[in-house]
């Protein structure tokens, strides 16, 4: 209940703080950076740490989902490798790698634009833990942007699921952030998702806030 509560409470703040210069700037979206991660299979979590394991929670994210306890090892071509690449949970009907291109390419591995899910077709590598090794052909990609947003916050501004819409971020690099998808769940709270070389090439740090456009733009 303590839990429910603030959340409650950080959502009505975020709510207003978001709303704040909507009608001269637009939408505040709060942003956040997500890291390298792996979500996994039960199938797939038991090659790697052991028959019947279950993952164990180490910190609560967004829409249910939790970071584990569970770190892998994720391996690319020629045997470059990535070390304590953090599992999230729970585990999926298919495994997936998310990283992003500076890992590809430290990997030796050509890694596609991905909305999460859709992996068909998207680029092999290997994961080891300390029990096993599974190799997935398809699997890992770099995760497109987006938005998550609560159904309140979608009316608030004006967005519908899957939209595509522009972020602007008004800091020292001044960077617009285009192709971004919304996605809407009464599960989720206000945040934008972009990874770790797109914030460090924006000058960007968790919880910096970004002003969401109502139509996808491009300027110069």
């Amino acid at each position: 209940m303590e839990e429910q509560t603030k959340e409650y409470i950080a959502r009505l703040v975020t709510e207003v703080l978001c709303k704040k210069d909507y009608e001269t700037k637009g939408y505040m979206v709060p942003i956040g950076i997500s890291a390298r991660h792996v979500h996994l299979t039960q199938e797939h979590v038991e090659i790697l740490f052991g028959k019947g394991y279950k993952l164990t929670r180490k910190k609560d994210l967004m829409g249910g989902q939790f970071a584990a306890n569970e770190e892998v090892t994720i391996v690319g071509t020629k045997l470059r490798a990535i070390e304590n690449v953090r599992v999230l949970g729970p585990v999926r009907t298919k495994s997936q790698v998310e990283i992003s291109k500076t890992d590809s390419y430290k990997l030796g591995i050509g890694v596609p634009v991905r909305e999460s899910g859709d992996v068909a077709g998207s680029a092999p590598i290997a994961l080891v833990g300390p029990k096993g090794t599974v190799y997935l052909q398809e699997g890992c990609i770099i995760a497109r942007r987006h938005v998550h947003m609560s159904p309140g916050d979608a009316k608030a501004s004006g967005q519908k699921d899957r939209n595509i819409v522009s972020v602007k971020v008004e800091n020292e690099r001044g960077t617009i952030f285009n192709h971004v998808q919304v996605r809407v769940d009464e599960r989720f709270t206000l945040e934008m998702h972009i990874d770790a070389d797109e914030a460090n090439g924006a000058g960007i740090q968790s919880g910096d806030m970004g002003y969401l456009l109502t139509e996808e733009r491009i300027e110069a």
